[in-house]
C-alpha cells in the first residue's frame, strides 16, 4: 500500500507516511503529495510523520534487489526521478516544514528529516544512514546536509560507518530542538506547526532561501553529484552482495569491487 495521507488543520498539512519502507509507489505518492501541499496557497506549514514504531527507513531493499537483477544501470533511477525532487520540494517550498520523527530514521529517511526546517524528535528513536552498509554512498541530499547539521569531523564518522544513534544524541548534536515522549510527537510538531502556520509566511520563505543558498555547494549540484555515484555504486558487487545479505539477514562481505 502506498497510500500518503494528508490531513488538513487549518492552515496545516500534516503528511504521513503509510509504511516505513521506501516502494515505487509510495515515492511516487509522497513525491506527488509534497508538491501539491508546496503549491497550495492555503498551507502555511507542513507536518512530515510516519506511522507507528518507524518514521522511515529508506528504499525497499526488496524492490530494489529485483531492479539490480532487472539492470543494475538503471537500478538506481529512482535518485533523480523520487528522492531528489522529494528533498528538494522539502527543503525549498515557501512555508517550514516540521518532521515529527516519531520513530526508526535511517537512510533516504533521514535525508528528508534533514531538508525539514524543524524537528521534534521522540524519545527512544534510533537514527542512521546505513549507505556504507549495503555499499553505497549517501543520498537525498545528505552530503550537503549531515556536514551542515553535524560538523564535518561527525559527518566522516556518520557517513563512512553505518551506525545508529540515538534521539538524544541527534539532540545533543543539533538535529532536532525538542525530544518528547513518542507518544506526544504528532501533538507537539502540530503545535508547532500551528504556530508558525500563524507566522509571517513570505519571511519565513525567504530565510528558507537564504540559508540554503549559503551553502558553499548548491543543493542541485550536491544532489546530481550523488546520484552520479550512486549509479556508479549499484553496479557493484559489494552493493549486490549486501543487498542479498541483508534479505538473508546475514552479515555482508565486501570486496572492495
Amino acid at each position: 500500500m502506498s497510500g500518503v495521507a494528508v490531513e488538513w488543520d487549518g492552515a496545516v498539512a500534516t503528511i504521513t507516511l503509510p509504511s516505513p519502507a521506501l516502494s515505487r509507489a509510495l515515492k511516487k505518492d509522497l513525491r506527488e503529495v509534497t508538491r501539491a501541499v508546496a503549491e497550495d496557497s492555503n498551507v502555511r506549514a507542513v507536518v512530515l510523520t510516519g506511522t507507528g514504531k518507524a518514521f522511515c527507513v529508506g528504499q525497499d531493499l526488496a524492490e530494489h534487489a529485483a531492479a539490480l537483477d532487472e539492470d543494475p544501470a538503471t537500478a538506481m533511477d529512482t535518485v533523480d526521478l523520487d528522492y531528489n525532487p522529494i528533498v528538494t520540494t522539502l527543503a525549498t517550498m515557501p512555508k517550514p516544514v516540521v518532521a515529527a520523527v516519531n520513530g526508526t530514521c535511517v537512510g533516504a529517511g533521514l535525508g528528508f528529516v534533514l531538508a525539514c526546517d524543524m524537528v521534534v524528535m521522540a524519545s527512544g528513536a534510533v537514527l542512521g544512514t546505513a549507505f556504507t552498509g549495503i555499499g553505497l554512498t549517501c543520498d537525498s541530499g545528505m552530503s550537503v546536509t549531515v556536514e551542515r547539521c553535524f560538523g564535518l569531523s561527525r559527518a566522516r564518522a556518520l557517513l563512512l560507518q553505518p551506525r545508529t544513534f540515538t534521539a538524544e544524541e541527534a539532540v545533543s548534536w543539533g538535529l532536532a530542538a525538542t525530544l518528547v515522549p513518542a507518544g506526544e510527537v504528532r501533538t507537539a510538531a502540530a503545535s508547532l506547526a500551528t504556530t508558525l502556520a500563524a507566522g509571517p509566511t513570505v519571511a519565513y520563505a525567504r530565510t528558507k532561501q537564504l540559508l540554503w543558498d549559503s551553502l558553499a555547494r548548491p543543493l542541485s549540484e550536491a544532489l546530481t553529484a550523488e546520484s552520479a555515484a550512486q549509479h556508479e555504486l549499484s553496479q557493484t558487487a559489494d552493493h549486490a552482495g549486501a543487498v542479498t545479505a541483508f534479505l538473508a539477514k546475514q552479515k555482508p562481505a565486501f570486496q572492495g569491487a
